[in-house]
């Protein structure tokens, strides 16, 4: 494969991930913060989560997970900070509230007392609220400090926010921000800005759009959206997709979970954008059953090596797998059943043999590690990988395969059901 040329002296490699074990340059990752603060046995059900955190332990955890991301020379560079320093630039506030704070949002009696307060604030306020949410308490006291007359509680020309009680949420906590993988996937040499399957995500995506808009880094570099609302626009089709689901795995193909949140419809979408910019030969779809346990094809499929993958046997081996390749006619495509995952996966990447590694331990502790995230593990270079160190029985499998694995806490992390795999958004990856 061809290597990326190193840049030249004070300048920084193109934004772009051409492998899925290449050597991790820069990566995006989201400390946990406001938004977990919110969580509550009330409200986890609706935020997607299965359990509240210790938020304070799981940001000591993030936190060494990002060191040992350092330590292995990666550029670390956090979303929170990223979509501030977007939202210095104006058109980058416009833009974000434009899609944010709208009658469809926050009702058409706030709208414009909201957007009026949530313009006048640093970038930094309007980023902790984008992402930790703003309550209908807050609203009140921040109108109030603005001038802007209530009745004690709030506005009184809004029936949606007067129906709500002072605690709920004009503008929804985002708790799923610090799996960076889901709302956009960087193939090759552009970025898919993913129409999130449940409402309680879809924010995320619009958060992270703006960075890749407007954040002066990224609004000149020149990549491709493969997908993004902005292009698309909303859409009341059936078509959704997450990042967990989408894999650059190399040689010109990308493998794509048809899961519980990523469609036929959007897989195609994909496949067609790459082909006609030449950017991928072949696209390896990989229709799931759904299941909470494995809501993305990372959940029980993810690469060690450039040869060697760990896997939930009893899911992956259930998969049915097509190709989707360019048909002759310009804009349709070729889709063809695969005998295998696996195989499809050994053939595109031209493999004489693929080693995998199932997850560890009895039929029950297998079920335990798969739930566990002990496949969802990222690779850092080739042959290493960082894991969740609970999930014993598969890690020791791992080492005796030959693959250094660097392993992490994630007892409080771990409970929003995402590993470093889910945990990571590589913005730079060197092809395997």
């Amino acid at each position: 494969m061809t290597a990326i040329p190193e840049p030249a002296s004070g300048s920084r490699l193109p934004f772009g991930v051409h492998s899925e074990v290449g050597k991790l340059r820069r990566v995006m990752i989201h400390r946990p913060d406001l938004e977990l603060k919110r969580l509550t046995p009330g409200n986890h059900d609706d935020l997607l989560f299965d359990d509240v955190l210790w938020v304070r332990r799981a940001r000591q955890q993030h936190d060494a997970f990002a060191d040992l991301l350092r330590d292995r020379g990666v550029e670390v560079l956090y979303l929170e900070t990223l979509l501030a320093e977007a939202l210095e630039v104006p058109a980058g506030r416009k833009w974000v509230l434009d899609r944010a704070v709208t009658p469809f949002t926050v009702g058409a009696g706030m709208s414009d007392e909201i957007r009026d307060y949530l313009d006048r604030v640093s970038s930094v306020v309007l980023a902790d609220h984008l992402i930790g949410g703003l309550t209908v308490r807050e609203a009140a006291e921040l109108l109030r400090g603005h001038g802007v007359a209530t009745d004690g509680t709030i506005a009184r020309g809004s029936l949606v926010v007067s129906a709500m009680a002072e605690d709920d949420f004009i503008l929804r906590p985002l708790p799923n921000s610090y799996f960076t993988r889901d709302p956009s996937a960087w193939l090759y040499g552009g970025v898919v800005v993913n129409p999130m399957y449940w409402p309680a995500r879809r924010l995320e995506a619009l958060n992270v759009e703006a960075i890749y808009r407007f954040h002066p880094e990224f609004s000149g570099a020149g990549f491709d959206f493969w997908y993004s609302r902005e292009q698309e626009g909303d859409s009341f089709g059936r078509a959704s997709s997450e990042g967990g689901d989408i894999m650059p795995i190399g040689n010109r193909t990308v493998a794509i979970g048809m899961s519980e949140r990523t469609t036929g419809q959007m897989i195609e979408k994909i496949a067609l954008a790459l082909f006609a910019k030449g950017a991928a030969d072949r696209v390896i779809a990989a229709g799931m059953s759904r299941d909470r346990a494995h809501m993305h094809l990372d959940t029980v499929f993810t690469f060690l090596d450039r040869d060697c993958v760990t896997m939930f046997p009893k899911v992956v081996n259930a998969i049915t797998a097509y190709s989707v390749r360019p048909a002759d006619k310009e804009g349709e495509l070729d889709v063809r059943r695969e005998t295998s995952f696996l195989g499809a996966i050994q053939d595109a990447l031209k493999l004489k043999e693929i080693r995998v590694i199932g997850t560890g331990g009895d039929a029950w502790q297998s079920e335990r590690e798969q739930w566990d995230d002990g496949n969802n593990v990222v690779a850092l270079e080739p042959g290493v990988v960082v894991a969740y160190e609970r999930n014993e029985f598969t890690n020791a499998q791992l080492r005796k395969a030959g693959i250094e694995v660097i392993s992490l806490d994630g007892s409080e992390i771990g409970k929003g059901r995402g590993g470093g795999h889910c945990m990571t958004c590589p913005l730079v990856r060197d092809p395997a």
